[in-house]
């Protein structure tokens, strides 16, 4: 199982082109997997049934795994066999008819535009720092990425000039993505003030990190969490929300706003629309909206017609 799981950990790398965070997240199942199986006394590929499996799963169920997580497991371990299989090590997959677990659909947590306002009028402070955190927070919501590509841009990524940013996204793939003109300010003050300016140097990602930590280096997807718990707190939010909640309010504004779906698609990097129309639900705002202007009884213009129909009717009964 270990060298099973060691060759598959470069299939994926090298000819699959996941993304570095699915690809922790699948080794990270198979060695749990690959240690579920030594407690069972089992080493070799080509001795795992669809038994096997299933009581792994089983397992995870009294520990009381997500369901999402589970999901994922059992999407590792088809992927894991499939390659199994294909370079002639097992007779057959015996993850394929494992069903995994339906998981439960749940609306995206976003912030209003009041919300969102109130967070971005926060008052940063006037050093290297507070310049970074209106940037951040300025860009997360302006250019709707995911905290990993925020952490993992550089500077030349940014084209001030044409308000445009080259972001890499999941699978090493590459989009450009518009940015208005608050958050380019914003980048602009930070950039021109932290030490050194533009003059710093380059890391392994091959560029002068975008945002850096007080010692220089880039900022980690960590740094930037805690760096948000800070100002949702001095924005009175009253709510905790991590900076895919910014990625998610960046999707529902443009939506509400009528932005086409496929537009948003584009914006956000997402492979299928599917994923898009759940990251954009229609929020309880616009719902209300649309019931109010709509109900006769809902407080909204009276339907005098309908009003008239049944002043009607009474009169004849």
């Amino acid at each position: 199982m270990e060298n099973a799981v060691r060759d598959f950990g470069v299939h994926i790398d090298v000819e699959r082109n996941l993304s570095y965070h699915t690809r922790r997240s699948y080794l990270s199942d198979l060695r749990q997997f690959s240690a579920f199986l030594l407690k069972n006394g089992i080493n070799k590929p080509a001795d795992i049934d669809q038994t096997i499996i299933r009581a792994f799963l089983a397992a995870l169920y009294r520990g009381r795994v997500k369901k999402v997580t589970i999901s994922r497991k059992v999407a590792s371990l088809r992927a894991f066999f499939a390659f199994l299989l294909r370079e002639g090590r097992i007779g057959y997959n015996p993850a394929q008819m494992v069903q995994a677990p339906k998981i439960d659909k749940y609306l995206p947590v976003f912030l209003s535009v009041d919300e969102m306002f109130s967070l971005l009028g926060v008052k940063f402070g006037s050093d290297v720092s507070g310049l970074r955190d209106r940037a951040i927070i300025e860009f997360l919501y302006s250019a709707g990425v995911r905290v990993g590509e925020l952490t993992g841009m550089n500077v030349s990524d940014v084209d001030f000039s044409n308000s445009l940013v080259k972001v890499r996204g999941k699978g090493r793939k590459e989009r450009i993505v518009p940015v208005g003109r608050p958050a380019l300010s914003a980048l602009r003050a930070y950039i021109d003030g932290r030490p050194g300016g533009s003059e710093n140097t380059t890391d392994d990602y091959t560029g002068l990190p975008l945002f850096m930590n007080k010692f220089g280096t880039r900022l980690t997807a960590r740094s930037v969490r805690r760096i948000l718990d800070k100002y949702i707190n001095l924005g009175g939010i009253g709510r905790k929300i991590s900076p895919h909640t910014l990625r998610h309010t960046f999707a529902t504004h443009l939506m509400d706003a009528g932005a086409d779906l496929r537009v948003i698609q584009e914006l956000l990097g997402h492979e299928s629309l599917s994923t898009t129309q759940k990251y954009t639900s229609v929020s309880v705002t616009q719902l209300m909206d649309v019931y109010d202007r709509s109900h006769p009884r809902a407080g909204g213009k009276p339907n005098h017609e309908q009003d008239e129909r049944n002043n009607h009717s009474s009169g004849k009964a």
